[in-house]
């Protein structure tokens, strides 16, 4: 069993400050700026990269992301937010998985743009999928990590809709937090379903790895789409927001020998 340190729970809130500022910037993109939206999640790092100290927020990125991923992966491991081990739990565990990979992909992207090794921070996703194609049953691998997103994406948008994820917050929050995470939470909904599909065509209807989309390339996607698009970016925008009153009030999980207990929100 792991030990939560000080240290521990530190890191976790500059993730959830780091994933604060990836969502507020890709939302601010969308919003302003179709060209580098149209690069998809490299447009998000590059526009983080021209800031001032650009450098160095990209590197707080990826400790952060990373430190955040470790934390989704305590949850299928060690169980941190007390999902249980019924099918429910696991299927929130698995979930939680997920994300974990997801957000060590967005660290090791936001890591070659802060080392400066832009020519090789193209097509990342893709070219992973590709990779997975090559295999044995690897189109099958998709299709399922696809379906995943979809089971996803219904629980970002019970999450939105219920305001569940208020259990998990302190008391001390600001009132509106119930409305920002809502709106965040659905507007992700959307964002991995795009992902999910994108993931169904590569693997069970053979389109190719090219279709396959990240973060960014999902919101860009969209763009055709007029006022889903709009309502998607400020959405985003506003999960940013939320994820920066996270890094302050989120409850990070107590671990210990005899198991789990958060001190969940009345």
């Amino acid at each position: 069993m792991v030990d939560k340190s000080e240290k521990f729970n530190w890191l976790v809130r500059v993730g959830y400050f780091s994933r604060a500022i990836l969502y507020a910037v890709l939302g601010l993109i969308a919003l302003t700026s179709a060209g580098k939206i149209a690069q998809g999640t490299n447009g998000v790092f590059q526009a983080i990269e021209d800031f001032p100290a650009g450098t160095v927020i990209l590197w707080i990125l990826v400790v952060g992301l990373t430190a955040y991923g470790l934390f989704r992966l305590c949850s299928p491991l060690f169980d941190i937010e007390n999902n249980g081990s019924d099918a429910k739990g696991w299927a929130h565990r698995i979930g939680h998985l997920g994300s974990a990979i997801g957000h060590f992909a967005l660290a090791y992207s936001a890591y070659k743009f802060a080392s400066s090794d832009t020519n090789s921070s193209g097509g990342g996703a893709q070219e992973a999928a590709s990779g997975v194609l090559s295999v044995e049953l690897g189109g099958i691998i998709l299709g399922l990590l696809g379906l995943a997103f979809f089971g996803a994406t219904v629980s970002q948008a019970k999450k939105g809709i219920t305001g569940s994820f208020m259990n998990r917050i302190s008391g001390q929050a600001p009132d509106f937090t119930r409305i920002l995470g809502g709106i965040g939470f659905c507007a992700r909904a959307v964002v991995y379903a795009v992902i999910g599909w994108s993931l169904v065509q590569a693997g069970f209807m053979s389109s190719g790895s090219s279709q396959v989309k990240t973060l960014g390339s999902a919101v860009a996607s969209l763009a055709d789409d007029g006022i889903l698009f709009t309502l998607v970016a400020i959405g985003l925008l506003i999960f940013g927001l939320f994820s920066l009153i996270l890094a302050r009030y989120r409850i990070i999980p107590e671990m210990s020998s005899n198991g789990k207990v958060p001190s969940f929100r009345a």
